[in-house]
């Protein structure tokens, strides 16, 4: 009866597992949505700095005749339209990030894990270096550096980030690598190209992905604090991070100009790290 009850709750907790992830995807979803397609469904220039429309509360009828559904900012900008436009920087960032980290880690991982030896070595000491700085503190090094913009702050987000995709990637090469179906194309003669991309690539797809939905959160969350501090996008773009440090001194009068787009912030972040740890449970951890 133990063993029928064991297998009974393990198959319990796989569907719940399975099914956690389905709420998180629909919310992900709509935020994308609303990254691509609203800008073109709402009226308001996000930079437009109305002053006749500052601190209105939300609900309130604009000079213009609109409605301001989630209030106006100290400039008269419209609160709603930075959080859409917002929206699209952050997941412009995000993906962008996410992408050059899979790339790099990806090619590292396969050159340590494949060649082994000195390749092996001299990537994993220059990994070891980097994981010595924090990246959020090598990020603001770089962002303040260059001037800001997009690449730059991609640049700056991707310097360490690629890391953990290396080291699985690595990780799974090496567990592979061995196989027999493995040494088998290696003695065919199949290009290493081949052998890696055919063979061995989608032994990581699970890992790499659930990964990378994580990463994707902390990219977002990263790029949100440099726009907060003022050395993450310029001015003439709109960040979730920056208008809510303009409404940082109006939070006891208009705390609708932080309160929105911070949590527009933590509502994504939240969703993207649930569905990580759904895909996480479904596909394991791989082993660094």
């Amino acid at each position: 009866m133990t063993g029928v009850a064991d297998l009974i709750t393990s198959r319990a907790v796989r569907r719940t597992r399975r099914g956690s992830g389905r709420v998180p995807a629909v919310v992900i979803g709509l935020y994308l949505f609303v990254a691509v397609l609203g800008p073109m469904l709402i009226d308001y220039d996000p930079v437009q700095t109305p002053l006749e429309d500052r601190l209105l509360s939300p609900g309130s009828h604009t000079s213009s005749g609109g409605t301001a559904v989630l209030g106006t900012d100290a400039l008269g900008r419209d609160v709603l339209a930075q959080i859409v436009y917002g929206a699209r920087t952050s997941v412009i960032i995000g993906l962008a990030t996410v992408a050059v980290c899979v790339v790099v880690g990806l090619l590292v991982g396969f050159a340590a894990g494949y060649y082994r030896g000195v390749a092996d070595a001299v990537l994993s000491r220059l990994v070891d270096v980097l994981q010595a700085f924090p990246g959020i503190l090598l990020a603001i090094v770089i962002a303040g550096v260059f001037t800001p913009n997009l690449w730059v702050i991609v640049l700056a987000l991707s310097v360490t980030g690629w890391i953990s995709f290396a080291r699985v990637a690595r990780s799974v090469v090496l567990g592979i690598r061995e196989r027999y179906w493995v040494d088998a194309a290696w003695l065919v003669g199949v290009r290493t190209t081949r052998l890696l991309g055919r063979h061995i690539l989608p032994f990581t797809v699970g890992p790499v992905v659930a990964m990378a939905t994580l990463e994707f959160a902390l990219v977002v969350l990263a790029e949100a604090g440099l726009s907060f501090l003022g050395i993450g996008l310029p001015s003439s773009s709109v960040s979730w991070g920056q208008t809510v440090a303009n409404g940082k001194e109006y939070l006891g009068s208009a705390w609708w100009i932080s309160a929105a787009p911070g949590l527009a912030l933590a509502v994504l972040v939240v969703s993207v790290g649930l569905l990580g740890d759904s895909l996480t449970a479904r596909y394991g951890r791989a082993r660094s």
